[in-house]
């Protein structure tokens, strides 16, 4: 079973990553502000101005550490990963279940029962929890309507342009009633609609953030499992896009990219005076707020959680793990179709 390690984020500008024997250092102006045994570390995320030694490059992807580098507001810039591992045979399986129509909307369909059962359990949750401080009536009738929406998707065979329509429909009614589910700061928080490039208020911005954060561990688990993140399913070939790792991100938006964007709201963990907006409208968030949102990101990913098809006690950061190996079972042969995570 694979151990699930911690991710360094280095958020402050100017920081320059060296290799001390078998340790990563991070140094601010020559002098030595952290060091970590590069045993603890599955991942390092780069933001901004932040350079890295060739050397401690090298150790990184001889130990399979992924080094990730984005802007400082989270855009993706490049990484720096082991060669590709993974048995050959998988991913040709991969790339021939790509190429077949069926075997892809069957892919599609255990993708889209996962994201539309999750972000129904969200807006349940919300009513369960926050019933009288949240329009009730409008939340239960977009939860009818997304149960609605899972039984048309156990219909069975479906083709790509049907399920598609469905995911088109299930989103709409999802972010719909998604400013209802804020219940603290209405003033600061308001949410209209998803924008995405650039986000055009507060909650995009959290959003579009985690869901980068989300990418960047899902991709490290396909990659470990030896399957290719860019050729997906639902998600098809497109250049720059990683169409499986974009697949298995969907039954995680809900549970954990939104419902942490929703926390950090309304217990008041970030608030609206960490933002800030460009003249294109373009919403930016601070370093205070960027740290206070790593720092959960990782504290969530420590949290522990049934697996609803092991049924093995794990760590939340292992989910995308655990889930790209069972879709590499499902794509040997091993199991009869992707048992998608779903929230309990």
């Amino acid at each position: 079973m694979k151990r699930h390690l911690n991710t360094l984020f280095v958020t402050t500008q100017g920081s320059y990553l060296a290799k001390e024997g078998e340790t990563v250092v991070v140094k601010v102006d020559g002098k030595t502000r952290l060091q970590l045994p590069i045993h603890t570390l599955d991942g390092i995320v780069c933001f901004g101005q932040v350079s890295m030694s060739p050397f401690l490059m090298g150790l990184c992807a001889e130990r399979d550490v992924v080094v990730s580098f984005l802007t400082e507001q989270g855009r993706f810039l490049a990484r720096v990963t082991a060669p590709v591992s993974g048995n050959v045979l998988l991913r040709r399986t991969q790339y021939r279940w790509a190429d077949d129509k069926q075997l892809s909307a069957d892919v599609a369909r255990a993708v889209l029962l996962g994201k539309v059962y999750n972000c129904r359990a969200v807006l349940n949750r919300t009513l369960r929890d926050h019933g009288e401080k949240v329009a009730a009536d409008k939340l239960s009738a977009a939860s009818k309507r997304l149960g609605q929406i899972l039984e048309h998707l156990r219909e069975g065979k479906l083709p790509l342009d049907r399920l598609r329509g469905y995911e088109g429909e299930a989103g709409a009614v999802y972010f719909t009633v998604f400013d209802h589910l804020i219940v603290a700061q209405k003033d600061q928080f308001a949410f209209h609609q998803r924008s995405r490039r650039p986000p055009l208020d507060r909650v995009n911005c959290l959003l579009s953030f985690l869901y980068t954060l989300l990418m960047h561990d899902v991709r490290s688990a396909l990659e470990s499992t030896g399957l290719d993140p860019a050729v997906g399913y639902l998600h098809r070939d497109r250049p720059g896009r990683l169409g499986l790792a974009l697949d298995l991100m969907e039954e995680f938006r809900p549970f954990l990219a939104d419902r942490l964007a929703l926390s950090l709201i309304n217990r008041g963990q970030v608030r609206g005076n960490g933002f800030r907006t460009l003249e294109n409208g373009a919403v930016l968030m601070d370093d205070d707020t960027r740290k206070e949102l790593l720092i959960a990101w990782q504290t969530r990913k420590q949290e522990e959680i049934t697996h609803p098809f092991t049924n093995k006690k794990m760590t939340v950061g292992l989910l995308f793990h655990i889930q790209a190996r069972l879709f590499a079972r499902y794509l040997r042969g091993d199991l009869d179709g992707y048992p998608v995570f779903i929230w309990r």
